[in-house]
């Protein structure tokens, strides 16, 4: 893995770009969140554990933490750029930049033991995407991007897979869990790419599944009901990798609002695309 510093950083953007400074403090925030997450491993049996708006969706004190953490860390660096975080909401913008924040991706693997959780951290300027990191501290894995610069993981460029027959693609996709009202659609969208794809995964980590199509771990990966924070960074390594990502209608706006994804190569973007637009008819 090449050093994370800001001369490694620079030698990804093209000319003319200045998201370096932005790149280097977005990881180190991540890496400082991610591991104080893993030295509260050991204390996960007696963590406080509050049920959120969702029944099945959980915060604790570590999400918390990790969260004001990053923020601090962000803010010593520019204090004029504005945040939304998962945990404490919308800061007053101040100017043009806004940091996108979940400070534990995966809550619900990471209290019962599993490695899939990651932190996320994403930049907006002018409302577009231009910085992304996804760090996921238990799997050894660094996923960053900044605009025109390419996605990367563990300092190696990586791409989208693109495959030709949609057979052969696995793909990954999130219950909808926080929108159970949409299940029997979902679960029909499901069905019909059950069966035309080689296979589906559930990772419960919606950044790391964005991460995975950046790198071609995946062909594909389509979810709804999802916030902000938990596909930011994301988009913008999936895009910067190659692929596409828009909402389950093919807007390539609309998603971060709706928070319905469908992201991969070209190819397969298309086919999934084909299925939620014909099931998935809903506005959430």
């Amino acid at each position: 893995m090449a050093p994370i510093t800001k001369a490694y950083i620079d030698t990804l953007q093209k000319p003319g770009r200045v998201y370096a400074p932005y790149l280097l403090v977005a990881i180190e925030a991540a890496q400082k969140a991610g591991k104080y997450i893993l030295d509260s491993r050991t204390a996960r049996s007696s963590l406080k554990i509050d049920r959120k708006e969702n029944r099945n969706d959980y915060v604790t004190e570590v999400d918390r933490t990790s969260e004001r953490m990053i923020i601090e860390h962000i803010t010593s660096a520019f204090p004029e750029h504005s945040f939304l975080a998962e945990e404490s909401g919308y800061s007053e913008n101040r100017d043009q930049y806004r940091w996108i924040i979940d400070p534990l991706d995966g809550t619900t693997n990471y209290l019962n033991g599993l490695p899939l959780w990651a932190v996320s951290i994403g930049l907006e300027y002018n409302n577009e995407l231009i910085t992304g990191v996804v760090y996921a501290p238990e799997l050894g894995d660094i996923y960053y991007a900044v605009k025109g610069g390419g996605a990367f993981l563990n300092g190696l460029q990586i791409h989208v897979r693109e495959i030709e027959d949609f057979s052969e693609a696995l793909l990954l996709t999130g219950f909808p869990f926080k929108a159970q009202t949409h299940l029997d659609v979902y679960l029909q969208t499901f069905k019909v790419l059950f069966k035309q794809c080689s296979g589906m995964r559930r990772a419960g980590s919606a950044s790391i599944d964005l991460s995975w199509v950046a790198a071609g771990k995946a062909a594909g990966f389509w979810e709804i009901s999802l916030g902000p924070w938990d596909i930011a960074a994301g988009t913008l390594l999936v895009r910067e990798a190659g692929g596409i990502v828009t909402d389950i209608h093919g807007d390539p706006d609309d998603f971060m609002r709706t928070g319905n994804v469908v992201a991969g190569g070209m190819k397969v973007h298309a086919k999934i695309l084909e299925a939620t637009k014909k099931y998935l008819r809903i506005n959430l």
